[in-house]
């Protein structure tokens, strides 16, 4: 992978009602970049929110939608998805405070 800096790695969180549950247990989701492993998305979760400490890191990678214009075909892009579980002293990640 091409020189990808921490703050590249996290796209965006991922707000659906089952995220938004499964924070009780301190697992967070986060849409990250398709070529991001699991020891660089622990890295920037790390770096980018302050004391927050990292305890497991699981993936998914998601295929394309195939969506139809009229007669012609096509698909939309792959994405992929982190569920990060922080470990029981660190501290929530204050983006999911307000929500």
């Amino acid at each position: 992978m091409a020189n990808v800096q921490y703050y590249d790695v996290i796209l965006k969180p991922v707000i659906t009602e089952k995220s938004m549950n499964i924070m009780a247990e301190k697992k967070y989701t986060f849409l990250v970049h398709p070529e991001a492993n699991k020891a660089m998305i622990k890295e920037a979760v790390e770096k980018m929110f302050d004391g927050v400490k990292v305890a497991k890191v699981n993936t998914m990678n998601c295929e394309g939608k195939t969506k139809r214009r009229g007669m012609t075909f096509g698909k939309t892009a792959k994405t992929k998805k982190a569920i990060v579980q922080l470990t029981e002293d660190s501290k929530d990640i204050e983006i999911f405070a307000g929500l």
